[in-house]
């Protein structure tokens, strides 16, 4: 069997048991309220892992993709609406950026 098969199907598999196992394992309502806000939380999280590297990285220069990181997390905390946030994130990258 060709190597790169057995890679597909590993990967295929694993994708497989990691979405269907809370299917088969869990059966009816989940009544813990700590579960609950876990599972709430867990697509928050992962987009935040997956995106959060590509903010601070994007600049090119690791300072000025933190200083919009939190500059949005800022606006954001302060009730600022998506175009806020966005548009304070890039106004921040491009004072630090003069700056230095």
């Amino acid at each position: 069997m060709p190597e790169w098969l057995v890679y597909n199907l590993v990967i295929a598999m694993t994708t497989f048991l990691v979405r269907a196992l809370p299917f088969l394992l869990i059966r009816g309502p989940i009544r813990s309220p700590r579960l609950r806000a876990f599972l709430e939380m867990v697509p928050y999280a992962t987009l935040a892992a997956m995106a959060f590297p590509d903010m601070v990285l994007s600049t090119g220069n690791t300072l000025s993709g933190l200083a919009g990181f939190l500059s949005a997390v800022l606006v954001g905390w302060l009730g600022g609406g998506l175009i806020r946030v966005a548009g304070a994130a890039c106004l921040a990258v491009l004072v630090f950026e003069l700056i230095l």
